[in-house]
């Protein structure tokens, strides 16, 4: 049998459900990775909630949840020869991915986990990873810019604002107030959101905010251009609606090619970058991890463990590094 999770009625957490199947197979050109471990995004919850989000991606119920996962590659079909039974991987299967069993159709979407890199981090970096490197290089960031990046405790925000520091830039990063040991812990200069925050941004760069990124909304944006910030230095992740009308970028992952993540997996395995994951859960306790990640106040990443194998044997990590 393979268990998935399924999105079994548009509703957010509640509407998932662990169902069990039978086991899929690979085919000629297809592998299959027996998935140890699925990342949780909020882009998961839009899609399950109905509406714009899932019309976009065209799902209607019932269909499997998830997006990013990491695991072991157990079947090979006989034309595929780029990959061995064995091989470790970790990737994104739009709507896929949070199953026992994973048939991957088009194998050059995977990618090879380094050596160093346990699957529970590997299993968060598809679309956080991905939306990071893009939204930073969008900005086109030097060591005369200080950048803002909203949300910043954020899954995507943490990865971002490393980056952002990798450019020499100096970093603003806006978080609630517990949040804000772990953000100096990476360089940045944080600031608690909410009323008065203009003015707290302002007394921590007093030579002015050069750039944005925005994983927050609307109000950030409205923020940004408050601060004096041109449209053209505004990248925002969270609200392309916003961002268009007034001119401003909303560059993330669906302009970063699959293995561009490989770029920040490999820098995590080196320890250049670090991923803080807040939980992980398992696979029966799916409902609980999407409340706590619908609820913003997770620093960094959950993920789904769905062996021992993904942490040694660990399902509990909270709120600690994965070294």
């Amino acid at each position: 049998m393979s268990r998935s999770i399924v999105v079994a009625r548009f509703g957010g957490p509640d509407a998932l459900e662990l169902t069990d199947g039978e086991e899929p197979h690979a085919g000629p050109s297809q592998v299959r990775v027996r998935v140890t471990a699925a990342g949780l995004n909020p882009v998961d919850l839009r899609i399950a909630e109905g509406g714009a989000t899932a019309q976009r991606f065209g799902v209607a119920p019932p269909f499997i949840n998830g997006n990013d996962f990491a695991g072991v590659i157990d079947e090979v079909g006989s034309a595929v020869t780029e990959w061995s039974v064995g091989d470790r991987v970790y990737g994104g299967a739009r709507c896929r991915a949070q199953v026992d069993h994973l048939i991957i159709d088009d194998v050059s979407t995977l990618n090879p986990t380094p050596e160093s890199l346990d699957d529970v981090r590997a299993a968060v970096l598809d679309i956080a990873g991905r939306t990071a490197l893009a939204g930073i290089r969008a900005l086109r960031l030097g060591d005369a810019d200080t950048v803002l990046v909203t949300a910043a405790a954020g899954g995507c925000g943490v990865i971002a604002c490393q980056l952002a520091r990798q450019t020499g830039a100096a970093v603003v990063g806006t978080a609630s107030a517990h949040n804000h040991e772990f953000l100096r812990s990476l360089g940045v200069a944080a600031v608690e959101y909410g009323p008065g925050v203009e003015d707290r941004i302002r007394s921590v760069a007093p030579g002015g905010i050069t750039a944005v990124f925005d994983g927050q909304g609307r109000a950030s944006i409205v923020l940004a251009l408050a601060l004096g910030v041109p449209p053209s230095r505004i990248n925002s992740i969270a609200d392309r609606q916003a961002a268009e009308q007034v001119g401003a970028l909303s560059v993330g992952r669906a302009t970063t090619p699959t293995s561009e993540v490989r770029h920040v997996a490999q820098a995590v395995a080196a320890g250049a970058l670090r991923v803080h994951i807040d939980g992980t859960y398992p696979l029966d306790e799916v409902r609980d991890a999407y409340h706590r990640l619908d609820s913003g106040h997770v620093r960094g990443k959950l993920a789904l463990v769905l062996t021992d194998t993904a942490s040694g044997g660990q399902h509990e990590l909270r709120s600690r590094w994965l070294a």
